[in-house]
C-alpha cells in the first residue's frame, strides 16, 4: 500500500498507567489497525477519527483526518474533499482487510469536529468533516453504533481492545496549545503537499 504524503500508518507506542494496557497514540494524518490488545488513543480537535471494527475477527482500526480547506479553490473544495476524506477512509480499512477483517463486517464509531481553532467556525471546518464522515459510511453501508461530535471542546478518544468500546474525555479547557498546533501544522502540510492522492489497493 502507497499511503501518500498526508496520511501514514505510524504511532507512538507507550504503556498506559491509568487502563493498564499497552497503547498506541496516533496524530493528525495519521492511521492504526491492530488485531491484538493494543489500545489506540488520540486526541482531536476540528479533526475527526472514525474507529472501526470487525468484532467478528477482532480487528479494530482508528483514523485521524481533516478535509482540506483551502478557501483559494472554493469551486473544487467539495471534489477535493470528497477525494481527500475518501482515501483516509479507504486507507484505514485496507490495512484491517490486510490483517483479515471483512469489509461487510465494519462497523463504525464517530468523533470529533469541534469548532476549537480560532477562525474556524466561519467555515464550519468541524461540521465539514462530521458531514462528509456520516456520507461516506452511509454511502459505503457501513452501520454507525456511536457517535460523540461537534460542539466547541477537544476529545481524547480511546479505543479499547477485545470489545471495541470507546471512551471519550472531554476536554472542556484547552491548557496549552498543543492540540491546535498540531492541527495547524497538518493543514499547513496539506496545503503544501502534492494534489495527487496515491492509489489504492483494496483486499
Amino acid at each position: 500500500m502507497n499511503d501518500g504524503p498526508e496520511l501514514k500508518l505510524y504511532a507512538n507506542r507507550y504503556f498506559d498507567n491509568h487502563f493498564k494496557l499497552e497503547a498506541v497514540k496516533i496524530l493528525p494524518g495519521e492511521f492504526y489497525a491492530t488485531s491484538d490488545d493494543t489500545m489506540i488513543v488520540t486526541v482531536l480537535g476540528s479533526c475527526v477519527s472514525v474507529c472501526l471494527s470487525d468484532p467478528q475477527n477482532n480487528i479494530r482500526g482508528m483514523n485521524h483526518f481533516l478535509l482540506p480547506n483551502d478557501q483559494s479553490q472554493r469551486d473544487s473544495l467539495i471534489s477535493e474533499s470528497a477525494r481527500y476524506g475518501g482515501y483516509a477512509m479507504e486507507v484505514l480499512i485496507n490495512q484491517m482487510l490486510k490483517l483479515g477483517a471483512k469489509r461487510n463486517n465494519l462497523v463504525a464509531k464517530v468523533f470529533g469536529g469541534g469548532n476549537v481553532m480560532k477562525g474556524f467556525m466561519l467555515n464550519n471546518v468541524g461540521e465539514r468533516n462530521v458531514d462528509f464522515t456520516f456520507d461516506y459510511l452511509q454511502r459505503e453501508q457501513i452501520p454507525v453504533l456511536a457517535s460523540d461530535v461537534l460542539q466547541t471542546y477537544p476529545r481524547k478518544v480511546y479505543f479499547m481492545p477485545y470489545n471495541g468500546t470507546v471512551n471519550i474525555k472531554k476536554l472542556k479547557s484547552l491548557h496549552n496549545t498543543t492540540i491546535l498546533d498540531r492541527e495547524s501544522e497538518y493543514r499547513l502540510r496539506m496545503k503544501q503537499s502534492s494534489q495527487t492522492t496515491p492509489s489504492i489497493d483494496l483486499f
